[in-house]
């Protein structure tokens, strides 16, 4: 004896209805864009601006460049390796402890930036940082 629920001659059901699914997608899709439009307003603000001052003045900064063809540049004036560690010694006896930013053209020699480089340890500077695009 086998347990049947209606008749031998009704098809049993192929399909499934999709209207319920789509329905809680949209309340879904709704519910998602209040959120969304709630966590990231977009109300234009005026915001008050102060007038503060920094206490303490920023380090110098030396500028050393170094063309392709070897040239050493203090700030734009051209010196000589002899001049430049000079100036080097100069800048560390004033006691500001400056900073280095070398700037060495892509194309220039290795060994005038390790020159550069060796002069400033010389005369005990060791912020160091090399300038770049």
């Amino acid at each position: 004896m086998a347990f049947q629920l209606g008749d031998d001659d009704s098809q049993s059901m192929n399909e499934m209805n999709l209207i319920p699914l789509i329905d809680i997608m949209l309340v879904l899709m709704i519910i998602f864009l209040l959120t969304a439009s709630v966590l990231n307003p977009a109300v234009p603000l005026d915001l008050p601006k102060t007038s503060a001052t920094l206490n303490e003045i920023p380090p110098e900064a030396i500028q050393i460049s170094i063309d392709k063809d070897a040239g050493i540049f203090w700030d734009s004036d051209p010196v000589s390796m002899e001049e430049l560690e000079v100036r080097l010694q100069q800048q560390s006896a004033s006691g500001k402890d400056p900073s280095v930013q070398l700037r060495a053209d892509k194309d220039s020699k290795y060994d005038t930036v390790a020159q550069v480089l060796a002069a400033a340890s010389q005369a005990g500077l060791t912020k160091i940082a090399f300038v770049n695009e």
